[in-house]
């Protein structure tokens, strides 16, 4: 594994792949086991934060409660063979924090900008919009290439 300063054509890869891809597999901590779901997912220009949206009654929303330590895995495989060689990977690693009032609008409007679909979903009352620090992300391309991109100094 590669701990030093990625190279710009990797961190434009990754750039593109957030900007590119709608989910995202969360994975969380909960009664002793970890728990993975589907997210429609935004990043910020700077990599450094993840934003998703679900219902507070749901066990992911349970489990960030209770740890809000978690990761999220991007990727834009084909469900092909060429994607041994060709598919590119990020896992981020970090924590969570519920985003609230007028920081909560501002990115709501950057979420609904990607996924306009999601509108009633996102505004409603039942929703919370998670704000996931990246503290890593771990990029892997060519199958075995990984990288790794620390954001928090």
């Amino acid at each position: 594994m590669n701990k030093n300063t990625i190279s710009e054509d990797t961190r434009n890869a990754l750039k593109n792949l957030l900007a590119t891809q709608n989910l995202a597999v969360l994975a969380t901590h909960g009664d002793g086991q970890p728990y993975t779901s589907l997210v429609a997912f935004v990043s910020s220009d700077d990599l450094r934060e993840l934003y998703f949206v679900t219902s507070a009654a749901t066990r992911k929303f349970a489990n960030l409660e209770a740890h809000p330590r978690a990761a999220m895995m991007m990727d834009n495989r084909s469900n092909s063979s060429a994607d041994i060689a060709h598919a590119m990977a990020a896992t981020a690693t970090g924590d969570v924090e519920i985003a609230a009032g007028k920081e909560r609008e501002i990115l709501t409007e950057k979420y609904l900008a990607k996924h306009p679909h999601l509108s009633e979903f996102v505004k409603s009352p039942s929703t919370r919009l998670i704000k996931f620090h990246v503290a890593c992300y771990y990029v892997v391309t060519r199958f075995q290439n990984v990288v790794e991109l620390h954001m928090r100094k």
